[in-house]
Order: C-alpha cells, then structure tokens, then sequence
C-alpha cells in the first residue's frame, strides 16, 4: 500500500476577501471529492487572500497507479479553476 501526497499552491488574483477565499477553496475540494476518491483540504495560508494551498491524499497499490491519480487529481485542479497553479509538490510514501 503506498500513499500519495500533493501540495498545489494557486495564486488568486480576482481574490479580494477571505469569504471570496473560502468559496473557491470550498467549490475545488468538493469537485475534487466529487470526482476522485481522495482527501482533499486548504492546508496552509489561509489567512492570505490570494493565496490558496490546497492539500491531497490518495492511497494506491503502486506507484504508477499512485502517480496517475495524482495526475488526474492536477490536470482537474488545473482545468476548473480561474487561478494559476505556481507551485505543486509531490510525495509518494
């Protein structure tokens, strides 16, 4: 059993308040949830408007079933959100 973590770092710009934050934050995580079968929550800067840094986890047999649900978990993230991605860090354990 192998477990695979990401960190997605988002930057936010049209942000201007932190309810604004939390809607956002909250409509990704549930379309994530929706779609994938992984734990998914903001894990840092969340006193930060513009910046949003989203966690997730997913538990897999191998690393390349590990790897490609990482990937399909990013590729959403990126395609249904207005923000830039400007960093994404990747663990497989």
């Amino acid at each position: 059993m192998l477990i695979g973590t990401s960190k997605v770092r988002i930057h936010a710009p049209w942000v201007h308040s932190l309810k604004e934050k939390r809607m956002v934050v909250k409509s990704i995580c549930a379309k994530v949830r929706n779609k994938f079968n992984v734990s998914i929550a903001e894990i840092e800067d969340q006193d930060k408007h513009q910046i949003i840094v989203i966690g997730f986890a997913a538990v897999a047999g191998d690393i390349s079933q590990c790897d490609s649900i990482i990937d399909h978990v990013l590729n959403f993230i990126e395609g249904n959100t207005e923000g830039e991605i400007i960093g994404i860090e990747r663990d497989i354990v």
